[in-house]
């Protein structure tokens, strides 16, 4: 508990994988300082989208979505990768998850936030919406 500042010995019982991940480094010599989790509910909203013809990487698309959703992004995954059969089309649907470290978030203020990700990948990533 001393060397991670972890405040509570029940969190070491814990099957959070928020808790868990914080813990894996890429050599046993690497400082690690425990980050506080969040007790407030998430919020996850879905963006799905199809892929311009040239170069797309996801990293970009991470990338985007966290710097404009700072801190309240708790996660991007991608969900889905479909090709349409007839114009060979590749559309991605991500899923990010939103929470506040303090507050509970309310579904209006993270719609500014998803809008603001959408209007920025056709704009920068050359996507086309299918919100």
């Amino acid at each position: 508990m001393i060397l991670y500042d972890i405040p509570d010995i029940r969190l070491f019982w814990s099957e959070d994988e928020r808790f868990l991940k914080q813990f894996i480094g890429p050599h046993i010599w690497q400082k690690i300082k425990f980050q506080p989790l969040s007790r407030y509910p998430p919020l996850i909203n879905d963006i799905s989208f199809w892929l311009p013809s040239e170069t797309y990487s996801q990293n970009d698309f991470y990338d985007l979505v966290r710097t404009i959703g700072g801190d309240l992004i708790e996660k991007v995954v991608l969900l889905d990768e479909f090709a349409h059969p007839k114009t060979k089309k590749v559309s991605h649907c991500y899923r990010i998850v939103y929470r506040h470290p303090e507050r509970t978030l309310t579904q209006d203020e993270v719609h500014h936030i998803h809008r603001a990700i959408e209007e920025s990948a056709v704009r920068e990533l050359g996507v086309e919406g299918r919100f």
